[in-house]
């Protein structure tokens, strides 16, 4: 069962996808890495229902908008991070007004399934201690995924980045989004910032 956050999402991107009917030809969509599972069960819901292929490109927003400038055709684009829309469209490489914040992101610090941690979020707080003698902190890239970056900002705003930056791992987001949905990890609490 979808989560109402997780919900939302799929209405959104159904929401632009039923926006496709006015291509002539199948609709080619290029997406955040990051919406691959939600995107993929839409796209084949609208396939189904418009006898209309998909075609998804997925990749990270930088490259996706590279590829546009470079003229690659997308009918769609959603793009996880608002400076690589504005990127593209401050280059007229999309129809003007047709921009459209459809989702967001909260940042979420997430611990084994059988882990007991608990924790005040908050400014100073031992995340060392949380970690563990050799654990680490796996985040997604800080310099160039938008999740990684907010993530390094959150921390640099707690006062933490300095203590625990060379003990992060760069991961893959979308691994660690699988194994909150099989239960393997599960969210400690969200970070409000």
């Amino acid at each position: 069962m979808l989560s109402p956050r997780a919900l939302l999402a799929v209405i959104a991107v159904a929401a632009a996808l039923a926006a496709a009917p006015a291509l002539a030809a199948d609709p080619v969509v290029f997406a955040a890495a990051s919406l691959k599972n939600a995107l993929d069960e839409v796209a084949a819901s609208y396939t189904a229902s418009t006898g209309k292929k998909v075609t998804i490109s997925y990749a990270g927003s930088n490259v996706l908008a590279k590829q546009i400038e470079e003229g690659a055709p997308a009918d769609i684009f959603f793009s996880a991070d608002l400076d690589w829309m504005k990127y593209v469209a401050d280059r007229n490489l999309i129809k003007p007004g047709s921009q459209k914040t459809l989702l967001g992101n909260a940042i979420v610090m997430v611990v084994p399934k059988d882990s007991t941690a608990k924790a005040e979020i908050a400014r100073g707080m031992d995340l060392i201690r949380l970690l563990g003698k050799d654990g680490k902190l796996a985040m997604a890239n800080v310099d160039s995924v938008p999740a990684g970056r907010y993530g390094k900002t959150a921390l640099v705003a707690l006062g933490l980045w300095d203590g625990v930056s060379a003990r992060v791992v760069q991961a893959d987001i979308n691994k660690g989004n699988r194994q909150i949905a099989h239960g393997v990890n599960r969210v400690l609490r969200p970070l409000d910032l």
